[in-house]
């Protein structure tokens, strides 16, 4: 029977210490010398030096699941306007290998009112009006690809760098990479919203993978107890934890001496953190020290509040106390029918949200130092989602992966910059195509890591977020 990984890993030590006259001691130390670390007590929250000066400290990820709608929001077409209805034109079908648009599929315009906003011009639809009034503060990314159309693979490319699961998520990549500046909370949080089910990939988006466990994304819930299992049970004192914790840190550390192993040095600064958290979870969760017109900037409390307003507001509680990386999801924006609608509900549900974060941040000298991300994992066709049939009014669109928009704010990035851009229908991004890789080296670079180096010894292989791709797209840069 095949023993689990960590016991494999135990039983391979023991028969190298004793096996072949103490020759295996010879293997096992050269085996443990590739970790100096170990040895020395590895903390893995310690902070670490960037590969270069970076321009942002930390990240707040909006991942929208399921898909926005870029035509809806951010990406007028006149085009669409003059074909609605009709037959994708024959000369461009001609050119696409895409049997959904070889069949029925009919042209889908926007029934949305664009403008612009702000010095810069930018345009959003009237969905999203909070985030028009950031407009200077943006860079609007609308020529975004990916290489995947289905929500879990396309999910799993964007936030752990390839379709498939097993692979550490973006932020733990991130903690990997930095360590922690907080003592008190984790380097890596996760909060999660939605609007009835849907399509999200689950654990697998912010786990720490191959990494050592310490860097995966700790989940903050919006209700209730913060984190489960953080609060003493009823009749355990602090004091009473705090003893019992010591005892555990002394025998692993008697461990330690035995048997150098970083996943136990790992474990140590897990319970010390766990233990720190307990004292400082309940403050960073404790909403009442926020002022009224703050609380209402965000929507907390609000008619269409629901959580994600909290969870801005939270995320920005988070990064003044040091967080390193924070991930917001919202699903679904999966809008395969009724779209005008159930895009509309989405939108009254965050961009109030959104827009109130970059605004407090600025407000408060974080902006300049916290890159802002906002997007999903792919966009929606020019096309009305033939599967529905043809009922005026209520439309959607399938799934589009070739060209798509996603934001970015702060830490580095210029102001008021729109990049990009896809042909007439919204189909192909045919300006600056900017793939999914693309965009994880350039979070990576304004952090002061240089994609190529991050990397991680597993099996052989030196994994990296961005696997054998991606290039820093300097054009968006400050």
């Amino acid at each position: 029977m095949a023993l689990p990984p960590q016991q494999t890993d135990t039983a391979r030590r023991r028969f190298l210490a004793a096996g072949a006259c103490g020759i295996g001691s010879l293997a096992l130390g050269e085996l443990l010398s590739g970790d100096s670390a170990a040895a020395a007590g590895w903390n893995p929250y310690a902070v670490r030096e960037p590969h270069h000066p970076p321009t942002a400290k930390r990240v707040i990820f909006l991942f929208m699941a399921g898909a926005p709608s870029q035509l809806d929001l951010f990406t007028p077409k006149p085009k669409l306007r003059e074909l609605h209805g009709k037959p994708v034109p024959t000369s461009y079908v001609e050119t696409l290998d895409d049997a959904l648009i070889r069949g029925s599929a009919r042209v889908f315009a926007s029934p949305r009112k664009f403008s612009r906003h702000g010095d810069c011009g930018m345009t959003f639809s009237d969905y999203v009006p909070t985030m028009a009034s950031c407009a200077d503060r943006w860079t609007m990314v609308r020529s975004m690809v990916s290489s995947v159309s289905n929500h879990h693979p396309a999910q799993l490319l964007m936030n752990c760098g390839a379709p498939t699961f097993g692979l550490p998520s973006m932020g733990s990549w991130v903690t990997y990479g930095l360590g922690s500046q907080s003592q008190n909370l984790p380097a890596f949080a996760v909060m999660l919203s939605r609007n009835g089910p849907g399509d999200l990939g689950g654990q697998a988006l912010w786990d720490s993978a191959i990494l050592p466990a310490a860097y995966r994304g700790v989940t903050f819930r919006s209700q209730g107890e913060p984190i489960l299992h953080l609060t003493n049970p009823r009749g355990v004192s602090d004091a009473v934890q705090r003893a019992r914790l010591n005892t555990v840190i002394e025998l692993n550390r008697a461990r330690a001496k035995r048997q150098p192993d970083p996943a136990n040095d790992s474990r140590i600064a897990a319970y010390e953190l766990a233990f720190r958290m307990q004292m400082a979870a309940p403050e960073l969760t404790d909403l009442t020290r926020e002022s009224k017109r703050t609380l209402a900037d965000y929507g907390v409390g609000g008619e269409k509040s629901d959580t994600f307003g909290r969870n801005c507001l939270m995320a920005r509680r988070m990064v003044e106390r040091g967080v390193r990386f924070v991930q917001l999801y919202h699903y679904t924006w999966d809008d395969h029918s009724n779209l005008n609608d159930r895009l509309l509900d989405n939108c009254r549900r965050t961009e109030q949200g959104v827009g109130a974060l970059i605004k407090d941040l600025e407000q408060r000298g974080l902006l300049d130092e916290t890159l802002v991300v906002w997007g999903g994992e792919f966009g929606r066709t020019p096309m009305n989602e033939v599967r529905r049939g043809v009922n005026p009014g209520r439309e959607g669109r399938d799934h589009h992966p070739f060209g798509f928009t996603m934001l970015l704010a702060g830490g580095g990035v210029k102001r008021g910059f729109v990049y990009g851009d896809t042909d007439e229908l919204g189909y192909h991004a045919t300006e600056n195509p900017t793939r999914v890789h693309d965009l994880q080296a350039t979070i990576l670079h304004c952090l002061g890591l240089d994609h190529l180096q991050l990397t991680y010894r597993h099996k052989g292989r030196d994994v990296r977020l961005t696997d054998v791709a991606g290039e820093v797209v300097h054009d968006i840069l400050s």
